[in-house]
């Protein structure tokens, strides 16, 4: 879906009160936790950029709640952290039955976070 917003408020005030809105503020939370991390709007989603650029986009979609971290198997390629997570090549589906706080997704965007400042490649 996308939102005509142009800052991260105006974003969050069009989002539905339901289980996208409570699933995309928990994963918001953990990145806006890191370290020199920046929320920002692009491309009609949720952005979060260092100095560097974006490296993650955050979005609710229809049926889930998707974080665009580019290639999720370069990140994490035993797949330990992606457990009980529901992905593709360059998104993670946050569904209504995954709870975040179950997953290991905070150590996903750490590890994500840490290549991206050593510039190793994870793109998709």
């Amino acid at each position: 879906m996308q939102y005509e917003a142009s800052t991260p408020a105006e974003y969050l005030d069009l989002l539905e009160e339901d289980w996208r809105k409570d699933k995309l503020m928990q994963l918001r939370a953990i990145l806006m936790s890191q370290p020199g991390i920046v929320e920002g709007i692009k491309y009609k989603m949720l952005s979060y950029a260092d100095q560097k650029g974006v490296m993650f986009q955050l979005n609710a979609q229809k049926n889930y709640v998707a974080l665009y971290v580019g290639n999720a198997s370069k990140v994490d390629p035993s797949g330990e952290l992606l457990v009980g997570i529901d992905h593709g090549k360059g998104c993670l589906r946050f569904k209504k039955s995954t709870n975040p706080a179950e997953t290991q997704i905070e150590g996903f965007v750490k590890k994500a976070l840490d290549m991206w400042r050593k510039d190793e490649d994870f793109d998709c």
